[in-house]
């Protein structure tokens, strides 16, 4: 069997779909521009320097997410898609992940699921760990993050315990990748058999160079 990860933001998009969401909202004067722009970019610095709070992070993001009525969300996620992030899914993408046509396959994600669901379903991916939200009864969400983010060694956890529920761990397959650009996601690239670095930040190329890791870019 064989076991092919991927992540989203900076690795099969040419940017942070978090990032963007807010920034969406901002030109859409759902949210303050004032309140709300500074203190998008400072959080996605602090990600990049691997400073990042996650719970943090996802309680600045979900906010603006609670309560809201489900139709609102999706027609705005529809313009969202169309506006932000079609226009940065990498060329490259696509054949990447369908040269691991034989593979179970799964976007592995910081990034709430709201956001990342129907990106990966753009691109085909058939599975998504991402960041959980809670819902209320009335199917609304609370803005507040469920369970444990998909983030650092969190995204290992989320991993397991999804093979798990398949019954399935990561030992059964005889080849497994991961490519992300992220040193976030180290410690989930050091349990796969081909971790692949992608456009990798500088901490990343280093490491990856270290450890005589392949590197790629989806760029170039």
């Amino acid at each position: 069997m064989k076991l092919a990860l991927f992540d989203l933001d900076n690795t099969l998009l040419g940017g942070d779909s978090d990032y963007a969401w807010s920034q969406f909202l901002i030109e859409e004067g759902i949210l303050d521009r004032e309140k709300f722009e500074a203190t998008n970019g400072w959080f996605l610095k602090e990600y990049e320097k691997g400073s990042i709070v996650m719970e943090d992070w996802l309680a600045f993001q979900l906010k603006p997410l609670a309560g809201r009525p489900r139709a609102q969300l999706e027609d705005w996620h529809r313009r969202f898609m169309e506006r932000k992030i079609r226009p940065i899914i990498l060329a490259k993408a696509a054949p990447l992940i369908a040269s691991h046509g034989d593979a179970l396959q799964a976007l592995v994600t910081a990034t709430n699921r709201f956001i990342t669901e129907p990106i990966a379903r753009e691109l085909g991916i058939p599975h998504l760990i991402a960041s959980e939200i809670e819902m209320g009864e009335d199917g609304t969400f609370t803005g507040r993050p469920r369970g444990q983010p998909s983030f650092g060694k969190g995204k290992v956890a989320r991993v397991g315990d999804w093979l798990a529920a398949q019954d399935l761990k990561l030992g059964d397959f005889g080849e497994s990748w991961f490519y992300s650009d992220s040193h976030n996601d180290i410690p989930l690239l050091e349990v796969v058999s081909h971790p692949v670095a992608v456009d990798p930040d500088a901490r990343l190329r280093k490491h990856a160079e270290g450890k005589g890791w392949r590197v790629m870019s989806l760029r170039t």
